[in-house]
Order: structure tokens, then sequence, then C-alpha cells
């Protein structure tokens, strides 16, 4: 009919004038990328890596991992912790198990076995391995130096830090020296605002950097003689004592007691999922 034929008439012209909007649109993104005036960015990792799988030499489905007697151990210790019925809470430190073993980061033998002793399936741990970023899922360096690049550290200083990092071992953002001894990545919020800017190194953190106390402590990185911390955990490189104020301390004198909780509590295997407060002492 006449009124089908206008419709179709219609639609043709629309359809002709979308595509030729966006082949004006590609071929102006063209013209001003092909330009100076815009000016290249530093690619943010956000402290996160590939959501993927890809096969190697050194991680794919046929390479092999299997707990030490050692830390099969330290496992079924975590394990203990939960119920029976409960065996998955125990991936995350499980995991971390794994990881510490391997070297630093999750081959895909590593989370199948975790799985395994978890009684659940594969992709699960894959799931969450790949969503936590304290879980490297490809081989870092002996040192793993993460660097906060959240706002408190950046603007007390990060950018000089990587920049000092980056220009002392040669290697940018994401990248691992040929050696093998150190891997730099820029993340998010490690917590340590107080003490910005600040670098974890593995467990470790050392804040209060500034570029003469970076390079100190990768040249004592190199020699394997880095300082040991505090008891906190943390090193502030300006001498001060955590992140004490010029008064000292003023308030938490003395150590909160933690609440008692019943060693026998899952003796008898499975709880009742309704029961599991009282039995976590919450």
């Amino acid at each position: 009919s006449e009124q089908a034929k206008n419709i179709s008439k219609h639609s043709n012209t629309r359809v002709k004038i979308m595509f030729s909007t966006v082949r004006q649109l590609n071929a102006a993104a063209r013209k001003v990328a092909a330009g100076s005036s815009i000016q290249k960015q530093a690619i943010r990792s956000m402290g996160s890596a590939k959501s993927f799988h890809l096969n190697s030499n050194k991680n794919n489905s046929s390479t092999f991992f299997d707990f030490t007697d050692e830390n099969y151990e330290r496992a079924n210790r975590v394990l203990k912790k939960y119920p029976n019925n409960y065996r998955q809470a125990a991936m995350i430190p499980l995991l971390d198990l794994a990881q510490r073993q391997h070297g630093g980061w999750l081959p895909l033998a590593a989370m199948d076995k975790v799985a395994q002793i978890c009684n659940v399936a594969p992709v699960r741990v894959y799931e969450v391995a790949s969503f936590y970023t304290m879980f490297n899922r490809t081989p870092v360096g002996k040192y793993f130096l993460q660097v906060c690049g959240t706002t408190p550290c950046m603007i007390c200083g990060s950018e000089e830090i990587m920049q000092t990092i980056s220009e002392h071992l040669g290697i940018k953002n994401g990248e691992t020296t040929k050696d093998g001894l150190f891997t730099l990545l820029e993340v998010e919020c490690l917590g340590a605002c107080a003490n910005a800017p600040m670098v974890q190194i593995n467990d470790d953190y050392y804040e209060c950097l500034n570029k003469e106390t970076m390079i100190e402590l990768l040249d004592l990185a190199k020699a394997d003689k880095l300082p040991e911390v505090g008891k906190w955990g943390s090193l502030p490189m300006n001498g001060q004592v955590s992140c004490e104020g010029p008064l000292g301390k003023t308030s938490l004198f003395s150590t909160p007691k933690p609440p008692k909780v019943d060693v026998t509590r899952f003796e008898g295997g499975e709880v009742d999922p309704a029961s599991v407060k009282e039995h976590m002492a919450y």
C-alpha cells in the first residue's frame, strides 16, 4: 500500500542520516586524535588485574600444585575454625596460603586445589581470586611494590614516589624488572592516609616517604636488607613512631580484651546456621 511505501521510505532516510552522522563523528575523532591538543595521561591500574585466565607454560590446566605437608597442617587449622557445612568460608585464607607457597601468585592449579579442599566448584574460587586485589594470578617479583595513588597520598607526593621507583628500577606501572626482583603497581587506598605517601612492599608498610627514603628502601631491598617494621606492621621513614603525633600516644593505653570463644564449638561437625553468631562469639 501507499502508506507502507511511505513508512519504508522514511525508515531508509533515517538509517542513511544515522550512518552519515556516525561517519562524521568518526572523522572528527580521528582528526582530533591526530592533532597535538590531546595530552596523554598515565593509565591508572586501579590495583586490578585481568579478570580472565591466560594460558602460559607456567600456568595452565596441566601444571601441578599441591600444598606442602607443613601447609596442609596450616590448612587443617584454618578449616577447624569453621563447621563442616561452611568449609567454603576458608577459601580466602587457603588462597593466601597457596599464594605464599607459590612465590606470591596463584596458578590455576592452586585455585583448583583450594576448590577441592573447600568442596566447591572451581569457578567459585576463580570468582574470589579475580575479585580481590590481594590475589595475583600472574607472576610478581620477589619484592612487590604497591604504591598508593589515592587522593591523600597523591596530594602528599605519591606521583613523585612512582616516578622515583620507575626511574631507579627502569620499569613502569605494572611491570617487573628483568631479574625478577621487583614488580611495581599503583593501587588504590591502603589505609595509611595519616602517614602518606606510602608503599606496601610485600606485607609491610613503609610510610612518610620522600624521594631520598624511597631510593634508600630500593637499595636495601636489592641487598636483601629491608629494615624491620614495628609491631604495627609499618615503618614511617621519617623517624616517627607509627602514626603518633608530636605529643606521642594520647589514647588506647591498654590492650582491649577479646571475647571468650569456646574452642570446642565445632567438635560436633555441622552447626545450625541460626546459631552461627553465637558460636562465633558475636
